[in-house]
């Protein structure tokens, strides 16, 4: 797994329906390439892991809408094999400048990941085209005391660009869940739905601008943009307060 260390894009977001994504997902084939790392089925599964300061500074700073804001997070891509310490895993910064987003990730072993993030120092050996990230990494837990706070997981099918879009991806999220017990990423604890099942979140993201096409099919569509945070969005759910979805 040779990761992509940075890139920069900007991201859009939408609350479908069953029918719409349905719908949606044929209008988009005629332009688009399936995800070739998907399963057979077409979608794979997401799990996060999401750290956080004891007083949420990361989740308040994006309630509050500050334009500069970083998080930290661990990702796995499931499979049918149990993860083990020898598992290649995502640690992942995701950082928003205004509507730009600038993702700094590495790819190391499950094992590595926990030494860096929870153990907060360096792994025996490494990657040293990797160390920038990590060395970001820890200065980021050592200034806001991160821990982990809160897993999600859901199922993605995902489309990208042809020669004639490059970077561009779609991808419909559904069965979107979390948890903010049992914060173990091997375990298969499906936690509980962040948004209702019969939801699906689309995203649309590209390095520089979107497609003439697919604004006209968005256009086309009604759809309209929402403010959504998976992150966030679960710690509400996870204290009875459910976040508003801000659509505009």
């Amino acid at each position: 797994m040779e990761p992509i260390r940075k890139f920069n894009r900007f991201e859009l977001k939408y609350l479908l329906s069953m029918e719409q994504t349905r719908e949606f997902k044929q209008q988009i084939e005629a332009y688009m390439l399936p995800d070739q790392y998907a399963w057979d089925s077409g979608v794979y599964v997401i799990s996060s892991l999401y750290y956080d300061s004891p007083d949420l500074q990361c989740y308040w700073e994006k309630i509050d809408g500050l334009k500069f804001r970083k998080k930290l997070r661990v990702r796995i891509y499931e499979t049918e094999e149990n993860l083990t310490e020898d598992s290649m895993v995502f640690v992942e910064v995701k950082q928003r400048y205004d509507k730009t987003i600038q993702k700094r990730r590495i790819a190391i072993p499950y094992r590595d990941a926990v030494t860096l993030c929870d153990e907060h120092h360096l792994p025996d050996e490494y990657d040293e085209r990797d160390r920038p990230v990590m060395e970001e990494v820890l200065g980021m837990i050592e200034e806001r005391k991160l821990q982990p706070t809160l897993i999600t997981s859901y199922f993605r099918h995902a489309y990208t660009g042809t020669d004639f879009d490059n970077g561009l991806r779609v991808t419909f999220d559904s069965n979107i869940k979390y948890r903010v017990n049992d914060l173990d990423l091997a375990s298969k604890n499906p936690g509980r739905y962040i948004v209702s099942p019969d939801r699906v979140i689309l995203e649309i993201k590209v390095n520089e601008r979107v497609p003439y096409w697919l604004t006209e099919l968005i256009a086309q569509n009604n759809y309209r943009l929402i403010r959504i945070s998976k992150y966030c969005t679960g710690i509400d759910v996870a204290n009875e307060f459910p976040q508003k979805i801000e659509v505009y």
